[in-house]
């Protein structure tokens, strides 16, 4: 099977494996741009596999970077563009299913493919365009079916993480999954103990983005792999749950935790655990926080002018995304108009401060003076008072002669 007209992401990489070729070597684009362009989807990364070793690769090469030379890859640059060039290899025993105990490199494009994860994945591209297809990945293409490379047990052995790449395959790509390759994941998907929480959420994340996440969940509870996951071995009920909304596609990883979070009944307090269990950035844990606080909101109650700028409305627009998971109809149209018409967006906006409380009230400083800021940046949000110098600090008079009575 030949490619007559490759996309422009390959036609720029061609310069380097014609250079390859040129001094005596095999070179090839390999994994998944090859399966990409096969399904029309977008390249994001074109790889080449090369029979030169390391060292070769970077005497053809000017620019290059040792980004995993161990592992026989070299980063390639080449007119502003970046090319991994990784040397054809095998790999030995894997003590900890994840890593090889060593890489030996080869000359041999067969042995190279023969040790990748599916047969999707197990594709070489030619320059001119021809595919070598070594296992019938062409043809699982097609057919829509995710199957492992020879024997499913030894490939999950050698990195367990491919069971969850191969559920998060199932969800982006909505394949199904080749029966022997299911049993092998029902049979190891304990080895996921032994691999890192952040590898698996890369793929986690992947799979409730992806368009058959429902297909991918179900998979996923089937084969126990949520046993090795994070706070999930006690959720299977709640997971069905999750498992079971909509199948509306979720676009925004935070928005698909926040989801998942609502689905697994979790308090306020409860969320932040799971997250940093999850390995999720301080930034991210607060984003959702902030979602998940809008979303429980927002189930009963219409948006008001604080609630949105207390959550800003970037995740007022997210939560509002996920309403049609509840059977409630969202209104953009409304967190516009709100946000257009909010008077300020920080306590910065208040046209007083510090400096003036303390001169106007004739107060040493205190507490007090944060605790009437907040008070006032909430009457103005409300357009309660108008947003200017006199008017704030008349308030603030009776609000100290409120809690003086109180």
């Amino acid at each position: 099977m030949s490619l007559l007209n490759l996309p422009i992401e390959f036609s720029e990489a061609k310069p380097v494996i014609q250079k390859i070729q040129k001094a005596g070597f095999e070179a090839y684009f390999v994994g998944g741009c090859v399966r990409d362009v096969l399904l029309n989807q977008t390249i994001h990364d074109v790889d080449i596999a090369t029979s030169a070793f390391p060292s070769e690769v970077k005497q053809l090469f000017p620019r290059t970077i040792d980004v995993g030379i161990e592992h026989g890859t070299v980063l390639v640059l080449w007119n502003e563009k970046q090319y991994e060039v990784t040397t054809f290899r095998t790999e030995s025993t894997y003590q900890d299913y994840r890593r090889p105990d060593h890489v030996t490199f080869v000359r041999s494009l067969k042995e190279d493919l023969k040790r990748r994860d599916f047969t999707m994945n197990a594709l070489a591209l030619s320059e001119s365009g021809e595919i070598i297809d070594l296992f019938h990945g062409v043809g699982d293409i097609q057919e829509k079916i995710i199957r492992a490379v020879g024997d499913a047990n030894e490939r999950f052995h050698e990195d367990a993480l491919r069971m969850m790449r191969g559920l998060r395959f199932v969800s982006q790509l909505n394949f199904a999954m080749d029966s022997t390759t299911l049993s092998a994941i029902r049979k190891h998907s304990h080895l996921l103990s032994q691999i890192s929480i952040e590898r698996i959420r890369v793929e986690w994340e992947k799979l409730l983005i992806g368009q058959a996440r429902k297909k991918a969940l179900a998979l996923f509870l089937e084969t126990s792999c949520f046993c090795y996951c994070p706070h999930f071995e006690e959720q299977q009920k709640n997971l069905e749950k999750f498992m079971n909304l909509p199948t509306m596609q979720i676009k925004k990883i935070d928005e698909a935790w926040t989801l998942l979070c609502d689905q697994l009944v979790l308090s306020e307090a409860e969320i932040v655990p799971l997250l940093k269990d999850w390995k999720l950035s301080n930034h991210s844990i607060r984003q959702i926080q902030k979602c998940y606080q809008g979303l429980q909101y927002r189930k009963t109650a219409a948006w008001t002018n604080w609630m949105v700028y207390q959550l800003g409305k970037d995740t007022v627009m997210s939560v509002e995304t996920l309403l049609p998971f509840f059977e409630k109809k969202p209104s953009f149209e409304q967190i516009e108009m709100i946000s257009e018409q909010l008077t300020i967006h920080s306590l910065k906006d208040l046209q007083i401060n510090g400096h003036d409380l303390q001169k106007g009230l004739n107060k040493k400083p205190g507490k007090w003076m944060s605790d009437i800021l907040h008070f006032l940046e909430k009457k103005v949000v409300q357009r309660e008072i108008e947003n200017n110098k006199d008017d704030l600090l008349r308030e603030a008079h009776h609000y100290l002669e409120i809690t003086k009575e109180a």
